[in-house]
Parts: structure tokens; sequence; C-alpha cells
């Protein structure tokens, strides 16, 4: 009989000290700590979502101000505070934390372009795909990128680079009918889709690695061979795509 008090006395001794160990841990940790509370969380749904333009036109000064901004101060200008298309479009662009991969036929808004600038600054890894011929219409921010020492790379072919993609963080891909200008945003009737699929990404990151290595600018020929049997013939220098840049 005493060896089965002796025994329930032990397990009673056993189960209190476990209890004192568990709560001297959670003491330690804190329930506060991210630690507890990424144990205790779910993970998060994968992002999907479908921005439609034209957007109603809001202040994103807020958003264009960075972490950088010292303390929130009310913006004075006269347009409207509040969610819209294009505020959703750059609160994604700028959630990037280590890459941009952006491939855009073309590239005029200016929010849009002081987003990608900002990325660079905090050292995100920024690459832009872009057409010859819309980079060099009045109002394109390649030139920015370029001076902000982003890396661009342009085609050399006779059709255009039709693309509108970006992929942040090789995690979250944007996709759809919208150019980055200010007309598409703000006048055109445009979509598009905002996904965290991995095999979708996969794919997009894909032909981004295959457009980059073929705009490659050691890869340019800079005249066509039939242009080139032009040239030796009448010693004209034919004008090229490239020309436009």
């Amino acid at each position: 009989m005493w060896r089965g008090k002796a025994r329930a006395l032990l397990a009673v001794g056993l189960g209190m000290a476990l209890e004192a160990l568990a709560c001297w841990l959670i003491g330690r940790l804190g329930r506060s700590s991210s630690w507890w509370w990424q144990w205790q969380r779910p993970p998060p749904s994968p992002v999907r979502e479908v921005l439609f333009f034209p957007s109603r036109v809001t202040c994103v000064e807020s958003l264009l101000a960075g972490e950088e901004a010292e303390e929130a101060t009310p913006c004075a200008c006269l347009l409207p505070h509040g969610e819209s298309a294009l505020g959703r479009l750059l609160a994604r662009v700028l959630s990037a934390r280590r890459s941009l991969d952006l491939c855009v036929f073309a590239f005029s808004n200016p929010q849009l372009g002081r987003a990608v600038c900002l990325l660079h600054q905090r050292g995100v890894q920024v690459r832009v795909v872009t057409d010859t011929d819309y980079m060099a219409l009045k109002g394109s921010r390649i030139g920015e990128l370029r001076r902000a020492g982003i890396q661009v790379r342009h085609d050399q072919d006779s059709g255009y680079m039709h693309h509108k993609f970006a992929i942040i963080d090789k995690k979250m891909l944007l996709t759809g009918s919208l150019n980055w200008t200010t007309q598409a945003i703000q006048n055109n009737r445009e979509n598009l889709l905002v996904v965290e699929d991995r095999d979708c990404v996969n794919l997009f990151l894909a032909e981004f690695e295959r457009i980059w290595e073929d705009y490659n600018p050691a890869h340019y020929t800079f005249f066509l061979k039939e242009e080139q049997q032009v040239q030796k013939k009448d010693k004209t220098f034919p004008q090229t795509k490239l020309q436009l840049k």
C-alpha cells in the first residue's frame, strides 16, 4: 500500500515540476514575443486580389513618404484621401523587401516611378525590361530609373516587348492589361491580378529570366544582316530601332 502512495506522490510531484517548467519557459519567452505568436497563429492566406481601372484620383503621398518619414503629417493637398486602385497598386509594389522584376511595355506614371526608385534606395534589387520605342517617348520614366542606377534592358526586335507584369520578392505576381502609364491608370478600362501562387510565379520568373538574357546588351547586333549588306553596297547607315534610346 505504501508503494501505491509513493507512486501517487511521485506522479503529483512530477506534474508540479513540469507545470513549473512550463511557466518558467513562458515567462522567459513572453507571450508578446514574435516566436510565441508565430507558433500560435496559422500562416497567412496567400494573396488573391483584382484591381480594376480607371482609378479614383486620390492623394498617395503618405505611401510614397516611405519608412524614412520621421512622423506622419497630414497632407495639405486638395486631392481626396482614401483607398484607390492606384494606391493599392503602390502599396503592393512598395511591399517588396528583396527584389522587384518588372516587365512592362510603357512606363510613364510618376508615382510608380517614385515607388520603384524608393525601392532601389532601400536596397531592393530592381530589374526592368521595357520596349525600345516606348521608352524614348516624352514622359517615360525609364531615363529616371537609369539615372538612379536601376538596371534596365530593352528589346532589339521588330515586334513590341508587350508584356505587362511584375514579380515581387519572387513570390507575388502582378499581371494584367495595365500599362504603368497615367493614361491607363486614370482613363482606361484596365485590370490587374495580384496573386501569390507558386506555380504561376515560377512560370513568369522563367519568362523574365529568358527575356533578361535575350536582351543582354552583349548580344546586341546593332544592324540586321540585311541592313549590313545594304550598308556595304551604298555605305549608308540605316536607321535602327536602337537609335531611339
